[in-house]
């Protein structure tokens, strides 16, 4: 077959050395489509055309240019379907981050909420512990054994002896000191001693066994006995003592004679006691704090 004749492309203007490219390659598929012609039996014309030439190749270049079409238009949308792929992709990445965030937002605000009442958790523990061990400090200043003292059985008294006086012209009455009591140092010697120290100067004496509950009620018979938590101890004047007494009043009802150490047991009986004689009437009036 007879190629068409292609100009100078140096004399060709831009137009035409586009038109010229196209041509040469039109060219190539005639050949080719033309060796398959002539195996198979068919023909190829050179047709010129206001571009210079054209090739016609029969049914045979109508079925390439039909597949050339396909693929073209199959790059079109595997470009379509990448793009749109990698839109999708970009959007999941994005949702994904976005996800990640929140859920390490809501991790951190679970953690802090579980610090928050684990530290809440902990102060209420530390002043659970505070307030009990205040409260063993207390306790522990007060005698912790309460011994049962039993109170000694009263005197018998016995009838008096009466002696018969030997006959005798005279007798010379010999003045004698009194013997001294000897009291025991316990809470029985305790109380019947302030007894008789109030006795002695005219203070109505209260019975034993109303001074000695109201002693195994405050102090539980503790001579040192001192209360640091009550509204005196507040004010700086704890009470003290077997009938805990505060200084004041210990000070204010002092009975002479004793010693002005409150904590001297019968000194603070018989302050104790003069003090509720003047307030109550007495001490077998006094049930409950006084």
């Amino acid at each position: 077959m007879q190629l068409p004749t292609i100009p100078k492309i140096g004399s060709l203007s831009k137009k035409h050395k586009l038109t010229a490219a196209g041509i040469a390659a039109a060219a190539a598929v005639a050949l080719t489509v033309t060796g398959l012609e002539a195996t198979a039996g068919g023909s190829a014309a050179a047709v010129g055309d206001p571009t210079g030439f054209s090739v016609s190749t029969g049914d045979q270049v109508k079925a390439v240019g039909g597949k050339s079409g396909m693929a073209s238009q199959k790059a079109v949308d595997d470009a379509a379907a990448a793009k749109k792929k990698a839109a999708a992709d970009a959007a999941a990445k994005k949702k994904a981050a976005a996800d990640a965030a929140a859920r390490s937002k809501a991790a951190a605000a679970d953690a802090a909420k579980r610090k928050a009442a684990a530290d809440a958790a902990a102060r209420k523990s530390a002043a659970e512990e505070a307030a009990a061990k205040r409260a063993r400090e207390a306790t522990a200043n007060r005698s912790t054994t309460r011994a049962v003292i039993k109170p000694a059985p009263a005197p018998v008294k016995k009838a008096p002896v009466v002696k018969k006086a030997p006959v005798v012209k005279k007798v010379v009455p010999v003045a004698t000191a009194p013997a001294a009591v000897v009291y025991p140092d316990n809470l029985d010697g305790w109380i019947r001693q302030a007894q008789a120290v109030l006795a002695a100067h005219n203070i109505p004496v209260p019975t034993y066994n109303g001074i000695y509950r109201n002693v195994m009620r405050e102090s539980s018979g503790n001579p040192n006995a001192i209360n640091l938590w009550d509204s005196n101890a507040a004010k700086g004047i704890p009470s003290k003592g077997l009938l805990q007494t505060i200084d004041p009043t210990f000070n204010a009802y002092h009975v002479s004679g004793t010693s002005w150490n409150v904590y001297n047991p019968v000194a603070n009986i018989a302050a104790a006691c003069n003090y509720a004689w003047h307030v109550y009437g007495g001490m077998d009036n006094v049930n409950s704090a006084y």
